[in-house]
C-alpha cells in the first residue's frame, strides 16, 4: 500500500534529476497519454486540456490514445517513459486506486508516478426508463421484492460503476445484477429496448437521456448535487457512506524534474480553474478540480486507502 511519505516525496525526489538544457528537451511537445479509446470522458478531458494548456505552458501539447487491459497498457507505458516531464498520463480512479488492489501481477505501482494535478471528478448517474421506478426509494422497494431480478449495465465486474452499485446493494440490503457491456451505446440501446433495467453511467450520457425524456436519473453517486439537475438526490442523501465517483488526474513518471512538474501543474490549474473549462466539464457531467502536486498526492493516498479494504471485502479480482 502506498505511504504518504512516498507519494509526497515524489516531486521532491525529482530535484536530483538533471534539468533539460535550454533549446533541447524544452522544445519538445508534451504528450498526454490517454489509457482509453478516443471519444470517452477521459479522452474529451485530455483534449480540452491539451488545447488550452499549450499557451500558459509555452509548449505544444498533444494527446495519444493507448487503450487496453483496463487502462494498464497506457499507465505502464508512461511509467516506463523517460522521466523528463514531457510524458504525462491522464489517469482515472480505476488506474491508480482500483487496479493496484485487484489486478494480479500489475506492472506498475502508485509510487511509479509523480502527481501533477487533480483535473476533475465524475459521479455516476443511476438511470431508469421513463416507465421504470419513479425514484430511488421505489427502485429499492422493487429490488428488495425481487432479489437478483433488477439488472444494471456496467463496464465489467471490477469497473468503477459496478463497484458503485455493489456499494448500493450492500447499503440497501438488496441484490441487483450487473450486466457487462463494452461501452455506453449498447447499454443505452438495451435500456430503451426494455432488455436492461438500469444504467450506471457518467453524467454526460445520463443527462442527455434525462433531458431527452428517454431516461430518468434516479440518483447520483457523488458527493454533491449536479447543477441543472439539483432536483435529483444523491445516494448519499439516504446512505451517507455511499459516495462512489471516479476522477481524472495528470501524473508523470517518478523522478521527473520538480521544476517541470510545477510548470505542468501551474499551466493545468490555470486552465482547470477557468470558467470555460469548468463549464465544459459540467456539460460532461464532471466537476473541475485543480490542485497542487502535494494536494493530489494526498488525495491519491486517501482514495487508495479507502478503496483497498472495500475491494478486499467484496473479493473483486480483475485477473
Amino acid at each position: 500500500m502506498p505511504t504518504r511519505r512516498a507519494m509526497l516525496a515524489a516531486p521532491c525526489i525529482a530535484l536530483s534529476a538533471a534539468a533539460p538544457r535550454p533549446g533541447q528537451a524544452q522544445a519538445r511537445p508534451v504528450t498526454i497519454t490517454v489509457p482509453f479509446p478516443p471519444g470517452g470522458s477521459t479522452d474529451v478531458t485530455a483534449r480540452v486540456l491539451a488545447e488550452r494548456m499549450a499557451g500558459p505552458l509555452g509548449l505544444p501539447v498533444q494527446v495519444e490514445n493507448r487503450p487496453g487491459a483496463a487502462t494498464v497498457i497506457g499507465a505502464d507505458y508512461v511509467a516506463r517513459s523517460a522521466p523528463d516531464g514531457h510524458n504525462v498520463l491522464i489517469a482515472s480512479g480505476s488506474t491508480l486506486t482500483i487496479n493496484p488492489h485487484i489486478v494480479r501481477n500489475l506492472s506498475y505501482r502508485l509510487e511509479d508516478f509523480s502527481p501533477v494535478t487533480l483535473v476533475s471528478t465524475l459521479p455516476f448517474a443511476i438511470v431508469a426508463r421513463p416507465d421504470g421506478p419513479a425514484d430511488l426509494q421505489a427502485l429499492m422497494a422493487r429490488a428488495a421484492a425481487r432479489p437478483g431480478a433488477i439488472t444494471y449495465g456496467t463496464n465489467g465486474p471490477s469497473s468503477f460503476n459496478n463497484i458503485a452499485m455493489l456499494l448500493v446493494n450492500e447499503a440497501f440490503y438488496v441484490r441487483m445484477q450487473d450486466v457487462t457491456y463494452r461501452g455506453d451505446s449498447a447499454q443505452v440501446a438495451d435500456l430503451l429496448g426494455g432488455r436492461l433495467d438500469l444504467l450506471v453511467v457518467g453524467g454526460a450520457t445520463g443527462l442527455a437521456l434525462h433531458r431527452a425524456g428517454t431516461g430518468r436519473i434516479l440518483a447520483w453517486t457523488g458527493d454533491r448535487r449536479m447543477p441543472g439537475n439539483e432536483e435529483v438526490p444523491l445516494v448519499a442523501d439516504f446512505k451517507p457512506d455511499v459516495v462512489a465517483q471516479t476522477w481524472f488526474g495528470l501524473l508523470v513518471p517518478a523522478r521527473s524534474p520538480a521544476g517541470m512538474i510545477e510548470r505542468l501543474s501551474q499551466a493545468a490549474v490555470q486552465v482547470i480553474r477557468g470558467d470555460d473549462f469548468r463549464g465544459r466539464m459540467l456539460n460532461e457531467g464532471m466537476f473541475a478540480a485543480g490542485s497542487t502536486p502535494e494536494e493530489f498526492g494526498r488525495f491519491l493516498i486517501t482514495e487508495s486507502n479507502r478503496w483497498g479494504p472495500l475491494l478486499r471485502r467484496l473479493d473483486l479480482q480483475a485477473g
